[in-house]
């Protein structure tokens, strides 16, 4: 029989991993759609500083101290319990129980109780942050974008969490009482801090029956966690992995507000200050289009971006346009970004590279209401703790819609008459613009 179930577990241990091998190259796949940004590969040092800082270290979560530190707890629980996981893998796959403690001996009993212990942590914090997005309804996590799967998405990660350190607690305290009454195959452990609290539950209970729910939480716990490992690939708590990448490849000493130049523009105007510049064989072809009508216009960071988002609305919460009513969500143009890609990689996935499904994402996920309302203030960019970029996304696509749809408000056009013709958004030339400063030091010496 224990042979079976060892045979049985690797095969379920091979298949988990096998869903999420295919997922992850998914995934790769899809964010390698974007286009080519070379520009983050330079200062390795400093990158990897920005990963201790903000992946690590969580550093603008700390903007709001006690959300912050429920989420270290959970976060330092998921991280820090799941090394316990390796044992029961190993016991998993050769049929022992506890392996690691005659390797760590007295260490053993201290080593379970830490985790135990972060086990309370994450149980307790999961039980407020579900109180605060069902009961007291924080007003970031009720926005339109979130209605439906990503509400819904949110609520089962945290009571699958709730469900996975409770087996893990009574799974421990079975084992504790099951070493008492000398039962084969259990080792001697000592007790174990937190579930020892548990054990005068099972005490009155048959070695039979104890072996029977022991063994069924064991499985419950290492099935879960496999179950857990495939779900957050599909989830927004793909951040759990991503965090760390975006956190590395994100903008090092770009000021806040740098709007960058597009190459293809200023080939154009060359070409238009130049004309025999076009006839030259090294001229570079006119662009397709100008800025990004769909994912694939995006750069893989802008993708990466959106895969990495925590849908926590940090952004869109300090979104002056959000604040003010208008249809600019920042979350949402991630999510909606997010959701295109899949879709297309799915498409593309079952029709090949060359799939095309008459959709993008201007128009069928992001309005263009939404683009114009936006300030590019950067308090979206600012805000986010995984360094996510809104900005640079909505940059683009609104630059494909002005440039490419001629879909921007009377206003605006007279805006840029202005700038193409004045140097600036007014209506006079740039050398009357400081008329009024004539003679300013002559009235101030009067007056």
């Amino acid at each position: 029989m224990q042979v079976v179930l060892q045979i049985l577990f690797a095969l379920v241990l091979l298949g988990a991993l096998w869903l999420f091998s295919k997922r992850i190259k998914f995934i790769r796949r899809n964010i390698l759609l974007g286009k080519d940004d070379k520009s983050r590969n330079d200062n390795s040092a400093k990158r990897w500083q920005q990963v201790a800082l903000f992946a690590f270290g969580q550093k603008k979560m700390f903007k709001r101290m006690w959300p912050a530190l429920l989420h270290f707890v959970v976060y330092a629980g998921f991280i820090l319990i799941n090394i316990e996981v390796l044992e029961i893998v190993i016991d998993g796959i050769f049929g022992t129980h506890r392996i690691f403690a005659p390797l760590l001996g007295a260490f053993y009993p201290v080593f379970i109780s830490f985790f135990e212990i972060l086990a309370v942590g994450v149980f307790i914090a999961c039980i407020i942050f579900l109180w605060r997005r069902n009961v007291t309804k924080v007003q970031r996590f009720h926005k339109r974008e979130m209605k439906g799967w990503p509400t819904l998405d949110a609520n089962l990660i945290l009571i699958f969490e709730i469900i996975l350190v409770g087996a893990l607690l009574k799974m421990n305290a079975l084992d504790q009482v099951l070493q008492a009454k000398g039962a084969e195959h259990y080792v001697q452990t000592g007790n174990f801090l937190v579930s020892q609290s548990l054990t005068p539950l099972f005490e009155g209970w048959s070695i039979s029956t104890l072996v029977v729910f022991e063994r069924t939480l064991w499985w419950i716990h290492i099935l879960g966690i496999l179950f857990f490992l495939n779900y957050v690939t599909y989830s927004k708590h793909l951040h759990i992995m991503l965090a760390f990448p975006n956190s590395y490849y994100a903008d090092l000493d770009t000021p806040k507000g740098t709007m960058q130049n597009m190459p293809e523009i200023q080939n154009e105007v060359a070409m238009m200050m130049n004309p025999d510049a076009a006839f030259d064989d090294n001229a570079p072809p006119p662009p397709e289009r100008f800025g990004a009508k769909d994912v694939s216009d995006l750069s893989w960071k802008n993708l990466l971006d959106a895969y990495s988002c925590t849908e926590c609305g940090r952004c869109t919460a300090v979104c002056p346009a959000n604040n003010t009513g208008k249809q600019l969500s920042p979350r949402k143009i991630m999510m909606d970004t997010r959701d295109r890609v899949e879709e297309l990689g799915a498409g593309i996935d079952k029709n090949g590279k060359d799939y095309n499904d008459g959709k993008s994402l201007i128009g069928d996920y992001i309005s263009h209401e939404e683009l114009r309302a936006c300030t590019t203030c950067n308090a979206c960019v600012e805000e986010c703790p995984v360094n996510i970029n809104p900005l640079d996304i909505i940059l683009k696509l609104r630059r494909h819609m002005i440039m490419d749809e001629a879909q921007s408000p009377n206003e605006w056009n007279v805006m840029f008459g202005n700038v193409e013709n004045n140097m600036a958004p007014w209506a006079f030339p740039a050398d009357d613009r400081f008329n009024w400063a004539n003679n300013l030091e002559t009235k101030k010496d009067n007056a």
